[in-house]
Order: C-alpha cells, then sequence, then structure tokens
C-alpha cells in the first residue's frame, strides 16, 4: 500500500543573498539558492522520509529547470511543477549581524507562478495526498494565485484530505496587487484543521484584539469550528546571533510545549518556522503523541538555525541525537 503523501501548494523562489554577513551588493556578488516556504517544507518531509509532492509554476528556462531539479534532489515528488512563460520569483537577503537585522526584499511581480497558477493541476497533487499544506505566502502573489489557493483548499476539504495553513501574512506582497489579505486568510482558515498561527496573525484576520497567546487561541478556535490544532513558536532574541526558541501545540483538549532552547551562533533563521511546521505534520502523520511532535518540531527548528539556506538540511536522525541531549563533539 503506497503512503499517504503530504502535498505542498506554493511558489517556488530563487534566494539572491550577500555572502557572509554583507549588506547587499557590498561586494557586487552574490550568493544563489532556492526556497519558497512551501517547498521548505516539501524538502524537509522527503528528508524525514515522508512522501512529499509540491505543486508550483516554475520559468520555462534553466533557472526553472535548475529549481525543479533542486527539489527532486531531495527526494520531493515534482511532476504537479509544471514550467510556463515568465521569470522566477526572488528574494534578495542582506544577512543580519552583531544588532543589524537581516532583511528580505521581494521581487516576484509577474513571475510564472503569479501569472499562470491555474496551470497547477489540482487534481493530480491531491491524489492519494493525506495533507495539503499552503502558507498566507501563496495567495499573497496575485489574484490568480489567491483563485488557486482557495480552489485547492476546498477541493481538499470536499475529499476529506486534511488541510494544514500557515498564516505568513506578507504586506509587501498583498499591496503590490491591493489584495484583501486579511478577508482571504480568513477563507482559507476556515477550511483548516491545522495552523500555523500567532497573535498577530488571529489580530489581523479576525479582527479581535489579542493579549495573549491564550486568548489568540481561543479567538481562533471560536472563530473557526473547523480548525482542530494551532501551533506555534516562542522567540526572544537577544541579537541576531544569540536567541531562545520555545514551540507549542494548542488542541480543543489541551496545550504542550516543548523545552526552551538557547541558540547562540546562528547561521541562518530563514526556513525556520517551515522546519517547525514540517516537523508538526511528520508528528502527526507518523502518530506520535503530541508532547513527542512539539519537541521533535521545535528540535528540528532549532536546527535549521545552524543551516544556510531555506532548505533544513537534516536527517530524522539528526533530530532524535539532538532530542537526547546528543554529544556536541565531532562525529568520527
Amino acid at each position: 500500500m503506497t503512503a499517504p503523501v503530504v502535498a505542498c501548494l506554493g511558489e517556488l523562489l530563487v534566494r539572491l543573498s550577500a555572502p557572509g554577513c554583507e549588506r547587499l551588493l557590498q561586494s557586487h556578488r552574490l550568493d544563489v539558492a532556492y526556497g519558497g516556504a512551501e517547498a521548505n517544507v516539501a524538502v524537509m518531509l522527503a528528508r524525514l522520509g515522508l512522501p512529499a509532492r509540491m505543486g508550483s509554476v516554475v520559468a520555462d528556462n534553466a533557472i526553472g529547470a535548475a529549481a525543479i531539479s533542486e527539489l527532486r534532489s531531495h527526494g520531493v515528488n515534482v511532476e504537479c511543477v509544471s514550467a510556463s512563460t515568465g521569470r522566477m520569483g526572488l528574494y534578495f537577503l542582506t544577512p543580519a549581524a552583531m544588532s543589524r537585522p537581516a532583511e528580505v526584499l521581494y521581487d516576484r511581480a509577474d513571475s510564472a507562478f503569479a501569472m499562470h497558477a491555474e496551470a497547477v493541476d489540482l487534481d493530480r497533487l491531491l491524489e492519494g495526498a493525506s495533507w495539503l499544506h499552503l502558507s498566507g505566502i501563496t495567495p499573497a502573489v496575485s489574484r490568480a494565485a489567491t483563485r488557486l489557493a482557495q480552489e485547492a483548499v476546498q477541493a481538499a476539504a470536499g475529499r476529506g484530505i486534511k488541510v494544514s495553513f500557515d498564516g505568513n501574512y506578507r504586506a509587501q506582497l498583498w499591496q503590490q496587487w491591493q489584495g484583501d489579505g486579511p478577508s482571504v486568510l480568513a477563507g482559507l482558515l476556515e477550511q483548516a484543521d491545522l495552523a500555523f498561527i500567532n497573535e498577530k496573525d488571529v489580530a489581523l484576520i479576525t479582527g479581535t484584539p489579542v493579549q495573549s497567546r491564550e486568548e489568540a487561541v481561543a479567538a481562533a478556535f471560536k472563530a473557526f469550528p473547523k480548525l482542530r490544532t494551532i501551533a506555534a513558536t516562542m522567540r526572544e532574541v537577544t541579537s541576531p546571533s544569540v536567541q531562545t526558541l520555545r514551540g507549542e501545540i494548542h488542541t480543543r483538549d489541551g496545550f504542550v510545549h516543548s523545552p526552551t532552547h538557547q541558540m547562540a551562533g546562528i547561521v541562518d533563521r530563514i526556513g525556520a518556522g517551515d522546519a517547525f511546521a514540517a516537523g508538526v505534520l511528520f508528528g502527526l502523520e507518523r502518530g506520535l503523541g503530541g508532547q513527542e511532535t512539539v519537541d521533535f518540531a521545535t528540535v528540528a527548528a532549532v536546527l535549521k538555525h545552524s543551516i544556510r539556506g531555506d532548505f533544513n538540511l537534516i536527517t530524522e536522525n539528526d533530530v532524535r541525537g539532538l532530542m537526547a541531549g546528543g554529544n556536541q563533539d565531532v562525529r568520527r
């Protein structure tokens, strides 16, 4: 019997970042990587051994082909990634250093995904799927992408496929085409079984002022009756390279949280939220208990901070080793 698939839907991006801790174009050179919220989740799930299928549209050129090849190299099923006219969406990253935070600059207008999102074959993407995962970034890209996201969650719900939704509100993207982000995201959350949202997301989407995580969870469960699980992280920032991270999972029956992890010498925090989301999906799909799931997901997110690029290039053994308080000495 074929194992259930986690279907991930979103735009594949090219990431262009300043080398080391330089400011953007300080030395007129950029490091290239691939990413995107849903692609990050798909890559980590595949590396953990869960079948993951990506639905997207890339540019019909060498750069698009390289993006597909990169996903395939990590074990992601790319049969639902098509190529079309247009360009690849880009984002430029200025890495953080000392007290200077990281900065992200999007350049995604008129990308192949933004213009031709309808080219994604939803029937094929959802075939055999147990979960559909997408984020609030996907509908923010364009009107066509909004329609795709809405159709996808409705199709998944109609087939009994669970929907996983990551809030990921991106004001810059919505403003580019005057999209009504809060209204669209609320519609997607109505079909979600699992949501990765925090106080800011809940206040924005529901229009309900909240003062704490507990109030936000209660408001979300009240506003969205289908929603069964809310997961989030809590981060304390001392500097870009010294932070703490704790994971939480809330259900209608209770709440569990991970230990607080101290992180020093952070290499790259981009994609850590996606690593946490993938860890939660892994735990739910593998039938891990709530405590083990939140512990696993949080450690996966912690490990992402040690890896440059969007993708969390780890294995289940890496996570299990750190969960067990693994030896930090050189492995020989």
